[in-house]
């Protein structure tokens, strides 16, 4: 029998279930996370992500030592910016924009060294990396039939930014029947009322999208799954 912890979580308790449990690490990029990087080029303050690294660190490792399965997303794109609609190539400084130049390599291009997670959250061996071009993970990607083989049926969702990856990819996993418990103090924004409001509608009415706790909550919940033996 698979074993089953409670985590305390808003509206009511999550219930997290070992081996049926996938976390989920949404683009924790040098690009987006990095003094000089795109994110701050648009005039964000980036230590706002960079605050997520320490708890997001310590809940990748409560996750590893209890055998739940880490899936790490990268948002960008192929060099010729093929798979870049205008809409969002459009964006950001006329000087600063995807596939332009910057601090780390051509801005959210695969293979530069801007793309790639900052050393902190490096995956490990066997760890699936996901590279998205949108802002969900599952638009355009393996995700979906990387869970289903894996017999994922919950998310603890982590990342940046809130409002915007964390989001999108927490809505559309519970349309998939995904139940989300999104990790408040390993997400991000570089907007606090963005990052509260974010938090607060995922909860609400009944928990609409999912379930919010932070690292405190998580972590422990996490060292049980790693005690608990699998029951006959």
């Amino acid at each position: 029998m698979t074993p089953t912890i409670s985590v305390p979580a808003e509206p009511t308790p999550f219930t997290l279930v070992a081996e049926r449990t996938a976390l989920i690490v949404i683009d924790m990029q040098r690009d987006f996370l990095l003094p000089g990087g795109f994110g701050e080029s648009l005039g964000n303050d980036v230590d706002r992500l960079l605050a997520v690294v320490p708890p997001l660190a310590a809940l990748i490792a409560a996750a590893r030592e209890a055998g739940v399965m880490v899936i790490h997303t990268r948002e960008g794109h192929s060099p010729d910016l093929s798979d870049c609609p205008p809409a969002k190539l459009n964006r950001g400084a006329p000087s600063q924009r995807i596939g332009d130049d910057g601090k780390y390599g051509r801005i959210l291009i695969r293979g530069e060294y801007g793309h790639d997670i900052v050393d902190e959250l490096a995956p490990i061996d066997g760890e699936v990396v996901i590279d998205k071009p949108g802002k969900g993970a599952f638009y355009a990607t393996e995700l979906s039939e990387v869970l289903t083989a894996a017999g994922i049926t919950s998310l603890i969702v982590t990342g940046v930014t809130t409002e915007v990856c964390v989001h999108t990819t927490t809505r559309e996993a519970n349309d998939r029947g995904y139940e989300c418990l999104v990790v408040s103090d390993c997400c991000g924004s570089y907007f606090a009322d963005f990052h509260r409001v974010g938090l607060e509608m995922i909860a609400a009415q009944g928990g609409i999208f999912g379930w919010v706790a932070d690292s405190a909550a998580v972590i422990p919940a996490l060292h049980q799954l790693a005690t608990s033996p699998s029951l006959p």
